[in-house]
This record gives C-alpha cells, structure tokens and sequence, in this order.
C-alpha cells in the first residue's frame, strides 16, 4: 500500500488539475512499490502513464521505453566507512543520505530531498566509489550511464536516447549515475561544436529537471571548467574529492591494513613513498602486495614483498 502521504498528495494534485505533480506523485508511487518487489502493480502503474493523457511518453517524443543498454546496473558494495572524505564532503554527504531516508517528514512540511550531487576531483580519486556508497547506504540500486550506447553519429539519436534513460530511471528508486560527466553536457557556447551538442545538453538538462527526487542522480566530473553554466545550477550539491595529501594517505592504509594482516612495512612507509597518488593508485598497490605475498606462500616473506613493490613503484615513477 502506497504510504498515506503519497496518495494525499495524488488526490490534491488531481483536484487541483496540477498534471504534473500528479505525474510525478505516481511515479513516486511506481519507485515504491518496485522497491517492495510488486513489480505487476508497477508495471501496471508505468502503463497506464504512458498511455493516457500526459503521459510520460508524450512529454519525451520517444517509444516505449526500455533499458537497451543506455544503463549498467551495478550491485553496490562499498560503504561510506571504506572512504577518505573531506569533513565538509563527508557532511554534505550525509545529509543527502538522512533527508533521502527521512523523505516521508520532509514531505509532510511541503519539503522534497535534495538529489542531484555533481562530484569534482581528478580521476581515481573515489567519485565513482562514493556514488556506490551512497547507493549501499541507501540500499537502491545503482545505474551507470553507458556512453557507448547512448552516444549516437545519427542526427538527433543521442537526445532522444537521453530521454529514454530518463525516463527508464524516473519511475526507479535509484541513483542514477554519469561519469565523466563533461562528455555530454560540454558548454553550448563552444564555437568549436555543431548544433547537435545543443540538443543533447538542452534534453540532458530537460531530463534533470525532471527528475523526481526518488532518484538520486550523482555525475562525476574530472574537468568542470567545460561544462556548460546552466549544468551547476541543477545541482544542489557539488563535492570536491581531492587527491590525498600523505597524512590521508596513511590513514587509507592503516584502514586497509586493519582488515587484512598488514603489508609489512608502516603505514608511514607506504605514504611517504606514494605522496601525489590518488587513492586508486594506492589500493591498486596494497592490493599487489597482498597477492604477490599469498601466492609466494608457504615461502614468502610479506615485508620483503612490500619493499619489493614500493621499490618498483618508485622506479616506474622516477
């Protein structure tokens, strides 16, 4: 059964002749009841929605939506304790988390959750991580746009594909999620591009704005700097992941050494030598370390082993 606040809000959309919050209520309603598994009551529900009035496919010009490919559901396993956040992101963050679990008390004041989050960092760095997080945190699924199948040579293909992964994730509980977001949503005023890439940004921006707040759409990008203007206003949260000074450094490896035996030399050590790496980098290494030392078994020496990869690493690097 839909929750008390959600059909309260339908019937005064209803009476109101507010269309589009009615839609918008409905697919809130769809988002719930697939989260609880009656996948026949949502189905039933996106139907109807699509085939009378307003509906969804109406306002997209598109068919009948499927997923086609456009997005990769990613089985979310991180979580947010795995991670080396900046305080001020890490509050940012999980204020996102509280108001989405608690959207039910926002709503019941007239209030909706925030949901669009833009993270900024150089690559490997964890915005990709910090969106499964949430998604764990959450306990929703998580889709990741496929550029190599949404992005099309055929004039006006890649809008109307933007809209159909729009509105595939609307009726989903769900974080939606765009890496290397500046692939698609470039600015418009670039006189070095045509008139396609205004299409796309203007449906790309048309399908944010569309959005209902179930759906926590994160985008990832490794240069803001050529993103068209009007994307930041969209968002309403935007979240630096730096790369980790050496003191962050340490403290990653010791988080990571307490879940294993070690690797053989101090915490110290490690961030000393893989100063200006990103976190991806340095996972990678410990993870070298730890397999390097398990298949050298039963012989093998795990500090010999760490000296032995921090000395490659130093040698890649000089």
């Amino acid at each position: 059964m839909a929750r008390s606040d959600l059909l309260l809000n339908l019937v005064e959309a209803e009476r109101s002749g507010d269309r589009q919050r009615f839609l918008m209520v409905v697919e809130s309603v769809i988002a719930e009841e697939r989260k609880k598994h009656h996948h026949l009551v949502a189905d039933r529900l996106e139907e109807l929605i699509s085939t009378t009035g307003a509906s969804a496919t109406d306002r997209y010009q598109s068919p009948p939506v499927t997923q086609d490919g456009l997005l990769l559901e990613v089985i979310p396993r991180r979580r947010l304790a795995d991670l080396s956040l900046l305080p001020e992101t890490a509050t940012s963050i999980s204020e996102v988390i509280e108001e989405q679990r608690r959207r039910d008390v926002l709503r019941t004041h007239g209030l909706e959750p925030r949901h669009r989050l833009m993270l900024i960092g150089p690559p490997g760095n964890g915005k990709t991580t910090l969106a499964e997080a949430i998604a764990t945190e959450l306990m929703v699924p998580m889709y990741v746009a496929s550029y190599e199948a949404l992005i099309s040579s055929y004039l006006g293909e890649t809008a109307s594909r933007l809209a159909a992964l729009f509105e595939f994730a609307r009726t989903r509980e769900c974080v939606l999620f765009f890496d290397e977001f500046d692939t698609i949503a470039k600015e418009r005023a670039d006189r070095h591009d045509t008139g396609e890439l205004k299409r796309v940004v203007s449906s790309l921006l048309l399908g944010v704005d569309r959005l209902p707040s179930h759906v926590l759409l994160v985008t990832a990008s490794n240069h803001p700097e050529v993103l068209d203007r009007a994307t930041g206003r969209r968002f309403q949260v935007h979240a630096n992941l730096p790369a980790p000074s050496q003191a962050q450094i340490r403290r990653f490896v010791e988080r990571m050494a307490n879940r294993s035996e070690g690797f053989g030399v101090t915490p110290d050590t490690i961030a000393k030598t893989m100063t200006g790496s990103s976190y991806s980098e340095v996972e990678n290494l410990l993870l070298d370390i730890r397999r390097r030392y398990v298949l050298g078994l039963p012989d093998a020496d795990l500090k010999r082993t760490a000296q032995e990869r921090l000395g490659r690493w130093r040698n890649q690097k000089s």
